[in-house]
């Protein structure tokens, strides 16, 4: 028998496609991490005797979720600056934070801590948009998960670059450096229309072209943004980013919470892709993002917790219950939204987004083995009447037992298999006692 081979069996597999559907008592089939066959569980014992099996007979199997907006760092900053609004908390509190500390070690930290929060919550693919993209990419290849990091661009100095020009040089570097590293790609991430000015931006989307990679940006996050641009240069954001040539399908626009019904249509029609962020969007009281408009419009929307410095977690199964509720109460429509659809905004929507949707996103014969188990044998989730339905209303993330990224473990019984518990927990809590000393020093 072939070393490499594995089935994995759980009494519901969603497999997300098709969409909406559920196979009980059935079995994943892998090998050298990929995904070999789907069939029902008596079947894959016959096929393949004796093949190690790992049974999950009170589970739900899923894909592995998709956070398709993070700031991965900024974990360190979780609960430095709470119960402000947007641009209060990032003039007055995490850029002036970010300028004193963030360097590699901090890097290294704070993607170390959000990577173990994120594997232990059932996420195995981020998509970051931070400084130092080149130690998150060999952090996150380090901890086995998967990881777009950010070319960042910014119009003002930064820890990262000091100008337009730098930043492309640098991410550029970085776009070469990872090639080698097999789970890792990168994107274009001009930061928001608001500090990214126009020659710049034609950059980005020469290089996303030529480079073949997405556009990550922060668009239409508040009212105040919109408001600002039409008085400074008398047009909306996403009105410029159209005369630019940005709105295309490498785009993903994060947040997107001010938009009118010709901005929805617009965004179907030029295909660009979505990221709603309920909780930080929420928290942060920057508005709503239409999502049931967007996705009758046939608009692709996906799902990114933030930064946990805004949200405060990074957990996508929370992130699915919110998007659904928000999505019911804004639209007056308890059908809007249904879970299996919130599923698939944190699964393949994400990976569609970020073009590798054949590679994972769903359970299917070729893709990557990137999966995740659920315990539903809980007082939470018990009776199941319907496993997706419990795993987006119900569930939490304490019921994650485990993770495989390429069919490997992550997580094994609840517990990390590549992380370093005790040290990354110790690290974070030296990094939040220096902090806290010198916020203490200067409010006295």
């Amino acid at each position: 028998m072939n070393p490499e081979l594995q089935i994995i069996s759980a009494q519901w597999i969603v497999p997300v496609i098709p969409r909406n559907t559920v196979l009980e008592h059935h079995s994943v089939v892998i090998e050298n991490g990929k995904i070999i066959d789907l069939l029902p569980i008596k079947h894959a014992k016959a096929k393949y005797s004796g093949a190690p099996h790992i049974e999950r007979s009170t589970h739900a199997l899923i894909p592995g979720l998709v956070n398709s907006h993070t700031h991965a760092a900024m974990s360190l900053f979780r609960g430095l600056a709470d119960d402000i609004p947007l641009m209060t908390w990032l003039n007055s509190h995490i850029w002036p934070a970010e300028s004193k500390w963030v360097n590699h070690e901090f890097m290294r930290d704070g993607t170390e801590l959000a990577i173990a929060e994120m594997l232990l919550s059932g996420t195995t693919c981020f998509n970051d948009m931070y400084f130092f993209p080149d130690i998150v990419a060999k952090t996150a290849q380090d901890l086995g998960i998967r990881a777009f990091v950010s070319m960042i661009v910014l119009d003002f100095p930064s820890v990262w670059a000091n100008k337009p020009e730098e930043y492309f040089t640098n991410g550029l570097m970085v776009h070469d450096e990872v090639r080698s590293l097999s789970r890792i790609n990168t994107t274009m991430a001009p930061h928001a229309p608001y500090t990214v000015s126009d020659s710049p931006l034609e950059q980005v989307r020469t290089y996303a072209d030529e480079l073949h990679v997405p556009i990550h940006m922060h668009v239409h996050e508040t009212e105040q943004e919109v408001l600002d641009s039409v008085a400074q240069a008398g047009i909306r954001p996403m009105e410029r980013l159209h005369q630019l040539g940005l709105l295309n399908p490498r785009m993903m626009a994060v947040h997107m919470t001010q938009l009118t019904e010709e901005e929805i249509l617009l965004t179907a029609e030029q295909g660009i892709h979505v990221v709603h962020c309920p909780q930080s969007n929420l928290k942060l009281a920057s508005g709503h993002c239409p999502v049931s408009e967007l996705l009758g419009a046939g608009t692709n929307v996906c799902l990114g917790t933030d930064s946990a410095a805004s949200n405060n977690d990074l957990d996508m199964l929370s992130e699915m219950q919110t998007a659904c509720l928000i999505a019911k109460t804004n639209s007056e429509d308890a059908s809007v939204l249904p879970a299996w659809q919130a599923l698939e905004m944190a699964t393949i929507n994400g990976a569609i987004a970020l073009n590798c949707q054949n590679e994972i996103g769903s359970i299917e014969i070729g893709k990557s083995a990137d999966l995740v188990a659920l315990d539903l044998n809980h007082f939470s989730t018990q009776p199941v009447y319907n496993p997706i339905a419990q795993i987006v209303y119900s569930a939490s993330r304490q019921q994650v037992t485990d993770v495989w990224v390429e069919g490997k473990y992550r997580v094994k019984s609840g517990s990390l298999v590549s992380v370093n518990t005790d040290q990354v927990l110790s690290k974070a809590a030296q990094w939040g006692e220096r902090i806290n000393d010198s916020q203490s020093r200067m409010s006295t």
